[in-house]
C-alpha cells in the first residue's frame, strides 16, 4: 500500500511561509535546513556551550520558514516524492519590458543607463523579491533609484506605501541622498535616518542606517510596502535580520551586493529574507567594455629572515598578526610602498594603534608635504566626506584607512592604487576593498591593487598568513583578475 506524503503551504505575511505536515516530513525538513554557520567553532557563543553553531532556517514546532526559501522547499519535496498543496497567489502577469524601458527613459536621467542596470531593474520589479549581486563600481544607487520610482507609483494606493532603503553607514546615507538629488528626484520627498535624526517622518522614502532603526517596535515598519537592502551581505547578522522580520507588511523585497562570502548558509539566509539571487553582472566584463576601470594586481611576498622565522615557529595566528604589525622592516617597506607610487592611493590595515597609526605616521614623516589622512571608526561621517572630496581634486594624496570604514561605502572616482597591508582571507571584505578603485574617474583609466603577503614559514610548516595570501588567490581566480606574485627579499 501506497502512502502519499504531503504538504500544505501558505502565506503567514510577508516574512514567513506555515508548513503544515506529518511529524516525519516536519523532521526531515528541518534536517535539510540545518546547517554549521562557517567558522562556529571560534565563536564564544560555540565555545561557552551556548549554542552547538547551527542555523535552523525552518522551525520545527511553529512550522515556519522564510517566503524567499519556497523554491527550496519545492525542489525537497519533488526530491523526495513529496506532494505539494499550496494556497499562494500566483505572481501578477509578466510586465512589459518596452513599457518599462521607456518608464526609465522619461525620468529623465542626466547619465546613460546601462543594459545590466536595466535588466537588473526589470528583474527586481517582474519578481518582486530578488537579491541583485552586482560588483562594487557598477552603479548600484542608480538601481536602486530606478526600483525607487517605479514602486512609488505601483504603491501609490496601497496602505504600506512608503520605501525604506537600509545602508550600513551615515556616509552611505548622505551618498544616496545625494546621488537621489543628481539623478532628478526632488529630495525633500526623502527623509534620512541616523544618529541624531528624528525617526518618525510623513514623507514616502525614507533612508537609513540600520542601527538607527532594528530597536523600534513592529509597528513602525508597518507602513513599509518595499525595503531595499544596500550592502545585502551584512543581513545575515542579527540586527538586520530582525528589521526583515519585523516588516510584515512589505511585499517588495530587493537586496543588493557586490559579493558574497561563498557559503551556503549565507547565501540561504539572504535568499530567505529578499529571494532567489539574480547576477547582475561579471566585474571582467565591465572591465573589458571599458565601464570599470583596467585592473592589475600585483601580489608581493615578502620573504623574512631566519630570525623571524625561528620566533614564529610555534605562535598562534595573532601572535603572528602581532609579530607582523610590529615588524619595522615590513612598516618601512609598506611605508615606501605608499609614497613611491603615483597617483591617489589607499592603504588598508585591520589594527588601529597598533598597525594603521604606526603606518600613518611613518609616511607623514617621509614625505611630510604629501596630502596624508587617516580614517577609521573614530573619523565622523562629515569628515570623511571631506576627506573623499578633497581626494577627488587631488592628484597624489594617500588615505590611510581601516578596512571597516573603507572597504564598503566610500566612493572616490579618482583612485589609482590600492594597498593590503593586512593580510585578510575574507571574500567579502577583499572584494569589496578592490571595489574601491574600479570606478573610472576623469583622468583615470587604471587601478592597481598591491596585494601584501608574508612569508614566515619554518621548514614545511607554512605560516598562518600565507595560508590566507593562498585563499585570496583562489578570489582571484574565481574573478579571473589580472594578477602577478612577486617575491620581496625583507631586509631586516
Amino acid at each position: 500500500m501506497v502512502v502519499n506524503r504531503y504538504i500544505i503551504i501558505e502565506k503567514k505575511d510577508e516574512v514567513y511561509l506555515t508548513i503544515d505536515a506529518e511529524s516525519d516530513i516536519r523532521r526531515e525538513l528541518s534536517e535539510f535546513f540545518t546547517f554549521e554557520v562557517p567558522g562556529y567553532k571560534f565563536m564564544p557563543q560555540y565555545r561557552n556551550r551556548y549554542w552547538d553553531g547551527k542555523i535552523r532556517l525552518f522551525k520545527y514546532a511553529k512550522g515556519e520558514i522564510y517566503y524567499g526559501l519556497l523554491p527550496y522547499v519545492k525542489k525537497f519535496c519533488e526530491d523526495n516524492n513529496i506532494q505539494v498543496i499550496t494556497k499562494i497567489k500566483e505572481k501578477n502577469k509578466p510586465l512589459d519590458k518596452i513599457e518599462c524601458a521607456k518608464f526609465c527613459k522619461a525620468l529623465n536621467i542626466p547619465l546613460q543607463i546601462r543594459d545590466y542596470q536595466f535588466n537588473a531593474f526589470y528583474h527586481a520589479i517582474q519578481e518582486d523579491r530578488c537579491l541583485l549581486l552586482s560588483p562594487t563600481a557598477s552603479g548600484k544607487s542608480l538601481i536602486a533609484y530606478l526600483i525607487l520610482r517605479f514602486q512609488l507609483l505601483r504603491l501609490k494606493e496601497k496602505k504600506a506605501n512608503k520605501v525604506l532603503i537600509i545602508v550600513p553607514t551615515t556616509s552611505l546615507v548622505e551618498q544616496l541622498y545625494k546621488d537621489f538629488r543628481d539623478y532628478g528626484y526632488n529630495v525633500k520627498h526623502i527623509h534620512r535616518i541616523y544618529q541624531g535624526h528624528e525617526k518618525e517622518t510623513t514623507k514616502r522614502v525614507v533612508i537609513s542606517t540600520w542601527q538607527s532603526v532594528y530597536k523600534l517596535p513592529k509597528k513602525w515598519f508597518a507602513d513599509f510596502g518595499v525595503v531595499i537592502g544596500d550592502e545585502a551581505h551584512l543581513f545575515k547578522s542579527q540586527s538586520l535580520t530582525t528589521i526583515m522580520t519585523k516588516m510584515t507588511n512589505c511585499k517588495y523585497r530587493i537586496g543588493m551586493t557586490g559579493t558574497l562570502d561563498g557559503s551556503k548558509t549565507h547565501k540561504l539566509v539572504l535568499e530567505g529574507l529578499f529571494g532567489a539571487v539574480n547576477k547582475v553582472a561579471q566585474t571582467t566584463d565591465l572591465i573589458e567594455k571599458k565601464q570599470l576601470a583596467k585592473f592589475k594586481i600585483h601580489c608581493l611576498i615578502l620573504q623574512h629572515g631566519k630570525n623571524s622565522r625561528d620566533f614564529l615557529r610555534d605562535k598562534t595566528y595573532q601572535e603572528e598578526m602581532d609579530f607582523l604589525c610590529a615588524s619595522k622592516a615590513r612598516n618601512n617597506y609598506i611605508k615606501n610602498l605608499c609614497v613611491g607610487l603615483q597617483g591617489n592611493s589607499l592603504c588598508l590595515f585591520q589594527y588601529v594603534e597598533k598597525h594603521g597609526k604606526v603606518l600613518e605616521e611613518l609616511i607623514r614623516q617621509k614625505d611630510p608635504e604629501r596630502k596624508v589622512f587617516f580614517v577609521y571608526g573614530g573619523v565622523n561621517a562629515d569628515e570623511r566626506e571631506e576627506i573623499r572630496a578633497i581626494t577627488e581634486k587631488s592628484d597624489n594624496a594617500i588615505i590611510v584607512a581601516s578596512y571597516g570604514t573603507f572597504s564598503t561605502g566610500i566612493n572616490i572616482r579618482n583612485l589609482h592604487n590600492i594597498i593590503f597591508s593586512s593580510p585578510s582571507k575574507s571574500r567579502i571584505r577583499n572584494l569589496q576593498s578592490i571595489g574601491r578603485g574600479l570606478r573610472l574617474g576623469d583622468n583615470k583609466t587604471n587601478a592597481t591593487l598591491y596585494d601584501i603577503a608574508d612569508d614566515v614559514s619554518y621548514g614545511e610548516k607554512e605560516n598562518y598568513t600565507l595560508q590566507h595570501f593562498r585563499e585570496r588567490i583562489n578570489i582571484y581566480n574565481e574573478e579571473s583578475f589580472d594578477y602577478e606574485i612577486h617575491n620581496v627579499e625583507l631586509k631586516e
